[in-house]
């Protein structure tokens, strides 16, 4: 199970009081930041792509999208996302659960300029109802991050109301 690695992960960093399973849903932003009672962008959505044929994570809040232009910018290439059903396989975690602990080898983890905006952040947990909650700089060292990236756009206002 995906949520006890990851537990066991913060556990063996000193952090397994910072990981907890919720009594719904966390599979979206919207629900997770219901669930934990923070702001949208609070939360920090791992969004999983292939670049060069290699996955890759990228680490971004909760209201702001994947911008087209500025990822072909960074990767030199169109955004192609892992498909679902192939998601454990490339990442070993499954849809609503995707975070960047304990996450398949060669993947390539990158975090988002948008992130930095909140102090604190809630990444999943390796499961559709689990949530971890961090700073930046424990999400740096926790997820061993390549580098920072701007490849996102802010979405409508109404996705920073919590």
């Amino acid at each position: 199970m995906s949520y006890q690695r990851v537990k066991d992960f913060f556990e063996n960093n000193g952090l397994g009081d910072r990981v907890r399973q919720l009594p719904s849903s966390s599979a979206t932003v919207e629900l997770a930041a219901q669930a934990v009672g923070c702001k949208v962008s609070q939360i920090a959505k791992t969004l999983s792509f292939l670049v060069g044929g290699k996955p890759i994570l990228i680490v971004a809040a909760g209201n702001v999208r994947i911008d087209n232009q500025k990822y072909k910018a960074k990767f030199a290439e169109k955004p192609k996302m892992i498909p679902i059903e192939r998601l454990q396989e490339y990442i070993g975690h499954t849809i609503g659960g995707i975070c960047p602990f304990v996450i398949k080898q060669g993947v390539t983890v990158y975090l988002d300029n948008s992130l930095k905006a909140n102090a604190t952040i809630y990444p999943a947990a390796g499961s559709a109802n689990s949530v971890a909650h961090l700073s930046i700089t424990e999400l740096e060292r926790l997820s061993a991050y390549k580098m920072w990236v701007d490849v996102t756009r802010e979405q409508s206002p109404k996705a920073n109301l919590a």
